[in-house]
Order: C-alpha cells, then sequence, then structure tokens
C-alpha cells in the first residue's frame, strides 16, 4: 500500500519521533519538562487536557483561518498521543483498530459495539 500524497514518510517519522520523546520524558522531572508534568498528574488530568485542545481544535475548524486550525490540530495529536502514553498505549494501538475496521461501514461498525 503506498502512502498518500499529502502524507509523506517524514510525516510518519516526525510522529514516530514525538512518540519517542513523549517515552523519554517520562522520565524526567516534572519541572523539567511540560510532558513530564503532564503525565506526573495523571491520566485523568491528560485527558482533560486532550479534551481542552480537542475543543480548540473544534472551535478552529468553525473559522477560515487554516493556520489556526493546523497549531491547534497539532495540540490534539501531541495531547493525544501523551493521553496514550499515560494509559501505556501507543498510536501503534490505535491504527491496530483502525485497521480491524477497514472495510466496515462506519455505521455498522458503530452499530456493533456494546451499549455503555
Amino acid at each position: 500500500m503506498s502512502v498518500p500524497k499529502d502524507l509523506t514518510s517524514e510525516d510518519l517519522a516526525t510522529l514516530a519521533r514525538l512518540t519517542e520523546t513523549i517515552e523519554a520524558r517520562r522520565s524526567d522531572p516534572p519541572d523539567a519538562s511540560y510532558t513530564a508534568a503532564l503525565l506526573a498528574k495523571g491520566t485523568a488530568h491528560c485527558a482533560r487536557k486532550f479534551g481542552e485542545e480537542a475543543v480548540e481544535t473544534i472551535i478552529a475548524g468553525t473559522d477560515k483561518d487554516k493556520e489556526a486550525l493546523c497549531n491547534e490540530a497539532a495540540d490534539t495529536v501531541y495531547h493525544l498521543l501523551v493521553l496514550l502514553a499515560a494509559h501505556n498505549l501507543s498510536l501503534g494501538d490505535v491504527t491496530k483498530v483502525l485497521a480491524a475496521r477497514e472495510g466496515t461501514s462506519g455505521h455498522h461498525e458503530k452499530a456493533s459495539r456494546p451499549k455503555s
């Protein structure tokens, strides 16, 4: 399978480096690293920060400012990766779920989930 034209191998390498950096920062003192500080505050804090960034991305998405949207989306991706790390999960764990869903209608996949 080829990589889409707008997603290069360097883009994927950037995500891999960011994931590695987040893992490396886990052992840093919280006062020396924003990532370490987030992780030290626990999963609930990481989840709230991800939510805040997601809301800011939604707001930016309603405007016509593409630069602001890209910046907020970047913050959201970072905070998603931190949240996953807080739960000892990775982007690879997420892509496995996405791969398992390939070829399934989104409507059917959502309907098949257990009701909570």
